[in-house]
C-alpha cells in the first residue's frame, strides 16, 4: 500500500502490482466481479454536502462509502443516504479509474430501488466530466461515451437527482461503496526522492526501489503502463511541463534498459503534465513537494 510521506520515495517494500480477482454482492442479489478485488474501491472522502431532507444521524456518516462494501442488514448502518439532492465526491489513491471496454464504473447502491443519480468523474476534483446515471436497479455505468479509451481519473462525484421518495428516514440516493471495474494500480514516486531540482537523472540511491518495479513486471507482464510527470506551480509553465515529460520517460527508459524483453511485452505510455493536477496546495513547500511526483498506473491487460 502506498501513501504519500514528504522527502521519502513512496513505495514500501512489500510493493506489488498484482492484486486477486473478486466477487462481490450487488446489493440486488447478484453478483459483481472485479479484477483487482479489494484494490478497485474508493479510498478517501474528500467532500459531502448532505441534501434536504436529511437522512437519520446513523446513516449520514460519508466514510460509510469508501472500502468494500459492508451494508448491515441487521442494523441498517455501513451506508450513506446522501439526502435529497446531496452531493458525495470520494477519491482513489491507490488505484485508479480507467476507461475500458464495457462498464467501467459500479456503484454499490442499497434500498429496495435504485434512485436517480448523476455521476461525474475528474482527474483533479476540479474539471468535472458527466459519465450519465444510475437508475431502475442498474448500478454499473459505462464512461466510454464521455472519455476517451485508456484515459484515467482520480475522482468521483455522486449527486441525487432529487427522485421523490416516501423513505423519510433514508431520502436520497444509498451509498455503500464505489468500485472501479476498469482499475489501475497506482504508485505514486517523490520526485525529491528520484531526482534532483530541475534535472532528469536518476538519482542511484532511487534505482533500487526501482528495480523492484522491473522484477514485478518481468515476473507477469500483463500490464500496460502509464507513467506520468508531474511539478508544482512555482518557475515557467513550458520547462515545467518538458521537465515533467523528461522525468516520466527517465523511468520508462529505465524500465525498458534493465529488461529489454519487456519492449515488446508492455505497452509504456509517459505523459508530463506540468502542474495540471495537484495533489495539494502549492501555497506552501509541504503541498508544493507532494505535487512534485511521478505517477506511475499499472492497467491490467484481458487475458
Amino acid at each position: 500500500m502506498f501513501k504519500n510521506l514528504t522527502g521519502v520515495f513512496l513505495l514500501f517494500f512489500s510493493f506489488t502490482i498484482y492484486a486477486q480477482e473478486k466477487e462481490y454482492n450487488d446489493g440486488h442479489g447478484g453478483k459483481v466481479k472485479l479484477p483487482l478485488g479489494d484494490i478497485s474501491f474508493t479510498d478517501k472522502v474528500v467532500s459531502f454536502k448532505i441534501g434536504n431532507p436529511k437522512p437519520v444521524p446513523e446513516n449520514s456518516i460519508a466514510k460509510d462509502a469508501i472500502g468494500t462494501p459492508n451494508f448491515n442488514d441487521t442494523t441498517v448502518t455501513g451506508f450513506v443516504s446522501l439526502g435529497t439532492g446531496g452531493e458525495l465526491v470520494l477519491a482513489f489513491t491507490d488505484n485508479a479509474l480507467v476507461n475500458i471496454d464495457g462498464p467501467d464504473l459500479y456503484v454499490f447502491e442499497m434500498g429496495k430501488y435504485v434512485e436517480e443519480t448523476f455521476l461525474y468523474v475528474s482527474k483533479d476534483a476540479k474539471k468535472w466530466i458527466s459519465v450519465g446515471k444510475i437508475s431502475g436497479g442498474n448500478a454499473l455505468v459505462d464512461i466510454g461515451d464521455s472519455t476517451k479509451v485508456g484515459e484515467i481519473f482520480t475522482y468521483i462525484k455522486l449527486q441525487d437527482a432529487k427522485t421523490p421518495t416516501k423513505d423519510k428516514s433514508w431520502p436520497g440516493a444509498d451509498i455503500d461503496a464505489v468500485a472501479a471495474i476498469g482499475s489501475a494500480k497506482q504508485l505514486s514516486l517523490n520526485a525529491l526522492y528520484l531526482f534532483n531540482t530541475n534535472e532528469a537523472k536518476i538519482k542511484p540511491a532511487a534505482k533500487p526501489d526501482l528495480d523492484k518495479i522491473v522484477t514485478e513486471l518481468k515476473a507477469n507482464p500483463l500490464y500496460e503502463v502509464v507513467i506520468n510527470g508531474h511539478t508544482d506551480s512555482t518557475g515557467n509553465k513550458k520547462l515545467n511541463q518538458k521537465l515533467s515529460l523528461d522525468r516520466a520517460n527517465a523511468i520508462k527508459t529505465y524500465i525498458v534498459t534493465k529488461a529489454p524483453a519487456l519492449k515488446t511485452k508492455i505497452k509504456i505510455k509517459t505523459n508530463g503534465y506540468a502542474d495540471d493536477y495537484p495533489v495539494a496546495s502549492n501555497n506552501n513547500a509541504e503541498g508544493r513537494e507532494l505535487n512534485r511526483r511521478v505517477e506511475v498506473f499499472f492497467i491490467p491487460i484481458k487475458k
